[in-house]
């Protein structure tokens, strides 16, 4: 009995490792993604402030 509980347990090991490697893989894809798609936008001019610079007539 005792060689299935080591043999359950270095199971449960592996598969967690298994599955951190995935999901480790996953996000450096991930953000290889994203950081592509980011250099490959143009720049963007910036944006304007919503009252700075404008004029408001205050006069009723």
């Amino acid at each position: 009995m005792e060689m299935n509980s080591i043999m359950a347990s270095q199971l449960r090991s592996l598969q967690s490792l298994v599955q951190m490697s995935v999901l480790n893989k996953a996000l450096t894809m991930e953000t290889s993604a994203v950081t592509e798609m980011l250099e490959v936008l143009p720049d963007q001019p910036a944006a304007a402030h919503p009252t700075k610079g404008t004029s408001i007539d205050v006069t009723a």
